[in-house]
């Protein structure tokens, strides 16, 4: 999704996590992919050292690839997180029925 890079795009993502009841932190680490998902617990940790394109980016591959409970977001909250979940790039038939495959392997 193409979003500006601006603090105050940074808060409504991270209102769609509060709204989600799900605690966001921000925190020191050694994360490969620059987060850190505790999905029992609810908590998502993000490295504190990337920059605003970086936790924007991140808090954006996070939000299209975690199930949260859409009844429990506000109306702007839901409606920036349905534009974010449409964005997300199709896996073409090929792709998904490859990863299919891998994953009843596994």
């Amino acid at each position: 999704m193409n979003i500006k890079i601006t603090p105050n795009n940074l808060t409504k993502l991270e209102k769609i996590f509060e709204d989600a009841k799900y605690l966001l932190r921000f925190e020191k680490g050694s994360f490969t992919s620059g987060y850190c998902i505790l999905e029992d617990k609810k908590v998502v940790v993000i490295n504190k050292f990337l920059n605003l394109e970086g936790r924007i980016n991140t808090l954006l591959d996070i939000l299209s690839t975690l199930p949260l409970d859409e009844e429990l977001l506000t109306a702007e909250s839901h409606k920036l997180y349905k534009q974010i979940l449409n964005s997300k790039p199709v896996q073409d038939a090929g792709e998904a029925a490859d990863a299919g495959e891998q994953a009843s392997e596994n």
